[in-house]
């Protein structure tokens, strides 16, 4: 009766943890009706001009490199 009530147990806790991975990768993404609200400017990574201005001093003056963002390079100066 024991080992019925175990296995019974091992199955339904099996079980509980497949549901609940099926269930966890039900909404995964961004559905059409919601990329409007990320479509916002104020949304952008970008959109605070100044925040982005301090971030670029602080990582030039860490890396000691020019234009990082967009060119390759390492802070020794050479590409």
């Amino acid at each position: 009766m024991k080992n019925h009530l175990i296995r019974f147990n091992v199955k339904a806790g099996l079980a509980i943890v497949m549901l609940t991975g099926l269930a966890a990768c039900s909404t995964l993404g961004v559905e059409p009706w919601e990329k409007d609200q990320l479509a916002r400017a104020d949304m952008a990574l970008d959109s605070e001009k100044l925040d982005m201005a301090l971030d670029d001093h602080i990582y030039f003056s860490k890396e000691g490199t020019s234009g990082g963002r967009s060119l390759a390079g390492g802070g020794c100066g050479c590409n």
